[in-house]
């Protein structure tokens, strides 16, 4: 009986002694410091956190671009976040080089974190100050006439006002397959603007509808549409792997008969991403010949790219051809008069957009720059 007494009383005792003595480490200067703990038992452990972080900042006049150049000792890699009012874009950097482009003016933050994992980093904190003209958009580049001899401007839209007028519709949302090639983003009304006499498409990276992309797809279907005449659509277009705008036309039959029987005329599209595809603009018809047909032809800038000042892309269409034009150079066409190509002979309806990510162009990289936009200062008819 006593020792059994004696045993219990030795058990409580340690418990007692346990709670009583918390283990931990007493060094703040150690990662796993615990103010609460009793004594050191040597289980503190340290993180040399990356030091010398050091930030350049340089912003592009009257651009928005803003670039941003890290160096740190001891980091393994960085992530700087563009803060754009509510929304922001994270980019992970291994050199610490990053830009993006802002569309407004005023202050906006940016944090840069140097890695040593995910968890443990150095961080900057700053400002980019980023002042606009009242358009914030160049307007160098290639224009064209109002007037062609032995043609009539029949319909226009020079963008002028604060809206869009009612010639067009807006597509919403994601379409069937993401509108049939695996597209990213999802298309919303908020993404499209016109200001100082100018469309702008914004292609944004933000999550929206279950989508990591947002952008928008505007047409004149129902309302403006047209067979044959000169049309002529002076842009500005965006750049970078992944971005796809487009300047179209398809069938005014596409409710009835379906793509690709009504018939498929791409003004201009571009496959962005560094180097040749940054300045390579494609024209490209698509028709139905006992399945998917198609006949395009490309033309490239010697240097730079489309997103550096307006072009303008233009068509001439009449009952015998179909021609390409960019800044009045012909570079591409394409002869209708076969029976197989009777749909193009009908009317036809625009399609402006800006695509991320799809098929042809693949899915944007740590390159991509956001937010990405098509400015478009007039599209006019002639015939």
């Amino acid at each position: 009986m006593k020792s059994f007494l004696k045993l219990t009383f030795t058990i409580v005792a340690s418990i007692a002694m346990f709670h009583s003595c918390k283990k931990g480490c007493t060094d703040p200067n150690a990662a796993n410091y615990n103010p609460s703990a009793n004594k050191d038992n040597g289980s503190c452990y340290y993180i040399n956190l990356p030091t010398n972080l050091v930030v350049t900042l340089t912003n592009t006049p009257n651009s928005g671009l803003v670039e941003i150049e890290a160096t740190a000792l001891n980091e393994n890699y960085f992530t700087i976040c563009f803060f754009d009012g509510n929304d922001s874009t994270i980019i992970t950097s291994a050199t610490g080089e990053a830009s993006y482009n802002y569309s407004d003016s005023g202050s906006h933050n940016i944090r840069v974190r140097a890695h040593l994992d995910h968890q443990n980093y150095t961080e900057w904190n700053g400002v980019a100050e980023i002042s606009m003209s009242s358009s914030g958009i160049s307007n160098v580049g290639y224009t064209t006439p109002m007037s062609y001899p032995n043609y009539s401007l029949v319909w226009q839209d020079e963008f002028n006002g604060t809206s869009l007028s009612s010639d067009w519709i807006y597509e919403i949302g994601t379409g069937s397959w993401g509108w049939g090639n695996n597209e990213l983003q999802y298309y919303r009304q908020d993404n499209t603007s016109v200001e100082n006499g100018y469309l702008i498409i914004t292609a944004k990276q933000q999550n929206f509808g279950g989508s990591n992309y947002t952008s928008s797809r505007l047409k004149t279907q129902g309302l403006n549409f047209f067979k044959y005449g000169r049309i002529d659509i002076r842009a500005k277009l965006p750049y970078g792997k992944g971005i796809w705008p487009a300047l179209w036309m398809l069938g005014e039959s596409f409710s009835s008969v379906g793509w690709p029987s009504c018939g498929e005329i791409d003004i201009m599209e571009l496959i962005g991403g560094n180097g040749f595809n940054d300045r390579t603009v494609h024209g490209t018809v698509h028709w139905n010949e006992n399945g998917h047909a198609m006949y395009g032809g490309s033309n490239s800038l010697p240097s730079g790219k489309f997103h550096d000042e307006f072009h303008v892309f233009s068509i001439i269409w009449d009952q015998n051809a179909i021609r390409w034009l960019r800044d009045d150079i012909q570079y591409h066409t394409i002869n209708i008069t076969g029976n197989n190509l009777s749909a193009f002979h009908e009317n036809f309806f625009f399609i402006f957009n800006v695509a991320v990510g799809g098929n042809w162009p693949g899915s944007p990289d740590n390159t991509t720059v956001f937010p990405q936009m098509m400015v478009v200062d007039y599209v006019r008819v002639f015939q």
